[in-house]
């Protein structure tokens, strides 16, 4: 089979949508089209079921996917340490972090990556408070580590560097703080503060007003632009937030809990790279973070 065939299976295994998989890639959706039959034909069974709705992976197609994924990506790692052997990667690589204890969290990519490029530099910084993709777009960073998802057509996503649960944050004296765990239907109780995040298209979807997963408005307040506001006023209990588990470690003091969710989805945190600033040394760093978070 070709390296192309193979990398459009893998991208339209993820995708499940020929269009989505066709910009990713940067084809037609007609060459998206040609490769899939053509694996098809040879390996003599369908790999896709397509409909004009949706598309997905037959039982063999699921297989095949389980059994090539990793040695694709080792086949790519391997290709990426000889490029970076061979050009002598070097010099600074500037990484930002939307949450700055996330930089201590995956320390062991960041050192791993060091290790593999002594002639390079990582040049560590925080991402702004209320808008951390601003310095990715400018140029000012290299790479950025921000929560997920993200969907914007001029930024590259790589791979997911760290996996934590959620918890609600409430001032100590609230009702939730005497409570082992809290559900997403708490949400509706209280009203939910935020950050001052700008709001991408792909925010705007949820309905308004925001619903619990039973069907109960959720009451959304003020957005705030600093993170030490956001902790100032939950403390004062003008209202409640979920924020990722590791900021009851890295921001605990007195006024506050942190409860933990029972039923909320995790918090991931992925890499993130401007799809036209591409260079070998955000590259090797996505490879190495690949490797050790596979």
């Amino acid at each position: 089979m070709e390296h192309r065939d193979i990398e459009v299976f893998l991208a339209l295994a993820e995708e499940l949508h020929f269009g989505r998989t066709a910009e990713r890639l940067r084809v037609s959706q007609a060459r998206v089209s040609q490769s899939v039959k053509t694996m098809e034909r040879r390996i003599g069974a369908r790999l896709f079921d397509r409909t004009s709705r949706r598309v997905s992976l037959t039982p063999i197609g699921r297989g095949l996917e389980a059994d090539i994924r990793p040695a694709y990506r080792q086949l790519l790692a391997g290709i990426e340490r000889a490029v970076a052997a061979g050009r002598g990667v070097e010099g600074t690589l500037r990484l930002a972090f939307e949450a700055p204890a996330v930089a201590n969290l995956i320390s062991d990519v960041t050192g791993a990556f060091r290790a593999r490029h002594p002639g390079c530099e990582v040049d560590i910084s925080e991402a702004p408070f209320e808008d951390p993709l601003a310095t990715l777009r400018s140029g000012e960073a290299d790479l950025a580590v921000v929560l997920l998802p993200v969907a914007d057509s001029a930024i590259t996503t790589g791979p997911v560097v760290h996996t934590e649960p959620m918890v609600l944050a409430v001032a100590s004296g609230h009702p939730f703080a005497r409570r082992e765990f809290v559900t997403l239907e708490d949400l509706g109780r209280d009203t939910v503060l935020r950050a001052a995040h700008p709001p991408p298209a792909y925010w705007r979807e949820p309905p308004e007003p925001w619903t619990t997963p039973a069907g109960v408005p959720v009451t959304r307040g003020r957005a705030y632009r600093t993170f030490q506001e956001l902790l100032l006023v939950i403390g004062a209990r003008e209202g409640i937030c979920p924020l990722a588990a590791h900021a009851a470690e890295y921001f605990a003091r007195p006024g506050i809990a942190f409860v933990p969710f029972r039923d909320a989805p995790p918090a991931q945190w992925g890499v993130m790279w401007r799809s036209a600033g591409e260079t070998a040394l955000v590259k090797a760093f996505a490879t190495t973070a690949a490797e050790l978070r596979p």
